[in-house]
């Protein structure tokens, strides 16, 4: 099943959950925030981020889609003002995440995550607290690097967001386990760790020799293979996460790879995950996006401008 085939049926499905139970309030509001991404990916951007500016100060996932948006729409425009918007909207969502964690985290209490007693002292919300807080210092981490342009910087920002890393190994060590009893909302909460684990193994599996030694000496693993594995599953499982987890192998097919000189970047598979996107959002701006880089990596200039010329709408992202 496809990412996009997943995304729909996320986006079609309406919870007819008590809303007084703390498991209704999520599965709420996980699909309160998959109707406001395909506001966005329909390029209704306003009002995408007015669905979810209302709850963004009380609930982790509203507040978390919210800041995503805005960090996408700095990924796509790099505007040094849009970056640091986002960032220190990201560093507001991460806040009201906490509120929803545990007193004591998951990397810090948890030493032995197959002890069914240990991760029964976590509540669903509470495990979701954990992967969305996780998933804000991951793409605090990000916004460094775009805002700085050095790879040192990107370096810098990985060794502040450990934290992040540890959290999402002992997460994925929870997922793994046959003891742990699997919530109504589990494939969200899986798929949250995919994104994790499979982003800092690719991202850290690119970099430098040296540079991935200096990371391996204070805690960071990379293995490339894994990394595109865990992403691959995110994206063809039905969560809130597939977009992403689709979002992160097409920027690695057709921008990663390139700039970092590995030349192993797979365009017909970029290619492959972009088609039923761009079937359902014709004008996306970031589907459209990709489409041109693609038709840039294949030397076809006048398919390039074409897209360009339809993706205008990006210059005037407010």
């Amino acid at each position: 099943m496809s990412a996009f085939m997943n995304f729909t049926s996320l986006w079609k499905h309406k919870s007819k959950a008590d809303m007084r139970s703390p498991k209704a309030d999520l599965k709420v509001s996980l699909d309160e925030c998959v109707a406001a991404l395909d506001l966005f990916l329909s390029n209704r951007f306003e009002e995408a981020l007015t669905t979810l500016c209302s709850k963004a100060k009380d609930s982790m996932y509203h507040s978390l889609t919210y800041a995503t948006i805005l960090e996408m729409q700095a990924m796509m425009t790099f505007e040094p003002e849009d970056i640091i918007n986002a960032g220190n909207t990201m560093k507001e969502a991460q806040t009201i995440c906490q509120k929803f964690r545990k007193k004591t985290s998951v990397a810090d209490s948890l030493n032995n995550l197959m002890n069914r007693h240990a991760a029964e002292q976590f509540t669903e919300e509470e495990m979701h607290a954990e992967v969305c807080y996780a998933e804000c210092l991951l793409q605090r981490a990000a916004l460094t690097f775009l805002q700085d342009e050095n790879m040192i910087s990107f370096i810098k920002g990985s060794i502040k967001i450990r934290n992040s890393y540890q959290t999402y190994k002992e997460l994925l060590n929870i997922v793994q386990s046959s003891n742990y009893t699997k919530g109504e909302n589990y494939s969200h909460f899986e798929g949250g760790v995919q994104l994790g684990i499979g982003a800092f193994n690719l991202t850290i599996s690119l970099l430098p020799t040296r540079i991935l030694r200096l990371l391996e000496f204070v805690g960071f693993s990379g293995n490339k293979e894994y990394g595109l594995e865990q992403l691959q599953e995110g994206a063809s499982t039905e969560n809130f996460r597939a977009l992403l987890c689709t979002m992160l192998l097409l920027c690695y097919h057709t921008f990663m790879s390139f700039v970092l000189g590995t030349g192993e970047g797979d365009v017909d598979d970029a290619e492959h995950l972009l088609l039923p996107f761009l079937q359902r959002y014709p004008k996306g701006a970031i589907f459209l996006f990709f489409a041109g880089r693609i038709e840039e990596i294949r030397g076809n200039i006048d398919a390039v401008r074409k897209q360009l010329g339809q993706n205008l709408i990006l210059t005037t992202w407010e």
